[in-house]
């Protein structure tokens, strides 16, 4: 459910020229999306954890704000 830090290394590499740059808004859309995926593979198993839908609300929350501020200041 929690990405590792192989797996944040290899998404910031995938979507941005410097690896330092994480603040990037390109890498924190790829790894907000990829915890979506994470929970949303968890809550297939578990629907009833609540917990984690709270967490998927707010990820989503998060990413659609940022693709929001992508579109408007590319």
């Amino acid at each position: 459910m929690i990405l590792t830090k192989e797996q944040k290394k290899q998404i910031i590499k995938e979507n941005t020229d410097n690896e330092n740059n994480t603040g990037c808004v390109k890498v924190q859309i790829a790894l907000l999306s990829r915890g979506i995926e994470e929970l949303n593979k968890h809550l297939k198993e578990h629907p009833k954890d609540f917990d984690s839908k709270r967490s998927l609300l707010i990820k989503n929350k998060r990413k659609n704000i940022l693709m929001r501020y992508l579109s408007q200041n590319k």
